[in-house]
């Protein structure tokens, strides 16, 4: 009888609602792995202690782009922090996911929500290398950063780094078949706009703004300034954890960013089509299936009815008494 009650409980609830499926990368933009000329840039993703190989995939594009554009037009999928949106990357790849446990200093069981910028020590740090050339830390962010054609755009997790350690991209910037070539930093154009704010600043700027007001973002972590830098739990942003950004000086600079590491050293990577879809990732994490809802709703209600019943027969145990 309590079985019967509660399927028919069950059937009058409605279906939860299926979760919209999402491919590894989207397909349909980019191509897998490293662009074979000058025309586009590649991409690299290394989620480093998150875990999983490294990411490479091609923009193709021959026009000009944001650092965000690059990432969306290789097919690569992120997501921003709900108060910043895109101008700041929060998840790569779904990584870090929302179930995911971070053990960052501070809070050994945090969990990315994506709410407001991620803490210092454990975020997306962006890079950008020219061909043959080692990797940079982006000085700018990713929506006032133009990509460079024929270059390379990177992100990598970093986790628990200090004094200037972040971890560069584990793949060389390093087209196949130029190999041992020079290294060819073309030079980087000026973020576009004259608002101070809305570029990155260094520490050194010879012009600081006003000082915010108690709960307004500051320099570095509004909706323009980009990745750079997060905010450490308990904490403000601050540019210690962080590597110097290079100086905005419109010319070359006088020593280059160095020649990129051999590719012969390079971790296993991959294009992240046969990677399993986002989904799938999260339902693993949390141990779900696609009869998990059904499952636990249906225990939920039998439950409920199995004490409704052995309140009834106490009830009339107790007035037959």
């Amino acid at each position: 009888m309590v079985l019967a009650l509660g399927c028919g409980l069950v059937a009058g609830v409605p279906a939860p609602a299926p979760a919209t499926a999402a491919a590894a990368v989207d397909t349909s933009k980019g191509t897998p792995g490293f662009c074979p000329d000058d025309t586009g840039v590649t991409v690299v993703v290394d989620f480093q202690e998150l875990g999983g190989d490294p990411i490479v995939r091609c923009n193709p594009t021959g026009s000009r782009g944001t650092g965000l554009d690059a990432l969306q037009g290789s097919g690569i999928q992120v997501e921003g922090v709900q108060r910043w949106g895109l101008a700041f990357v929060c998840r790569v790849e779904n990584r870090p996911s929302a179930v995911e446990t971070l053990a960052i200093e501070g809070d050994e069981d945090y969990r990315e929500a994506c709410l407001d910028t991620p803490p210092a020590s454990g975020y997306w740090s962006y890079w950008h290398a020219g061909n043959n050339c080692a990797w940079t830390y982006s000085q700018w962010g990713v929506k006032n950063r133009d990509f460079v054609a024929g270059g390379f755009e990177g992100w990598s997790f970093s986790l628990n780094a200090r004094n200037g350690d972040n971890p560069g991209p584990r793949v060389a910037a390093v087209r196949p078949g130029t190999e041992g070539g020079p290294c060819v930093e073309p030079r980087a154009a000026a973020p576009a706009g004259e608002d101070p704010l809305a570029q990155q600043q260094p520490p050194d700027a010879p012009a600081a703004p006003d000082p915010a007001p108690p709960g307004s973002p500051g320099p570095g972590t509004g909706p323009d300034a980009g990745q750079d830098p997060p905010v450490a739990p308990g904490g403000s942003a601050g540019r210690d954890d962080l590597p110097a950004p290079r100086p905005r000086d419109p010319a070359p600079p006088a020593e280059g960013p160095g020649t990129a590491a051999d590719p012969a050293d390079d971790v296993e990577f991959t294009d992240g089509e046969a990677a399993p879809d986002v989904r799938d990732t999260v339902e693993n994490q949390v141990g779900a299936s696609d009869l998990a809802p059904w499952v636990a709703a249906a225990a939920m209600l039998l439950l409920a009815a199995s004490a409704v019943l052995t309140s009834r027969r106490r009830r009339r145990a107790r007035d037959g008494a």
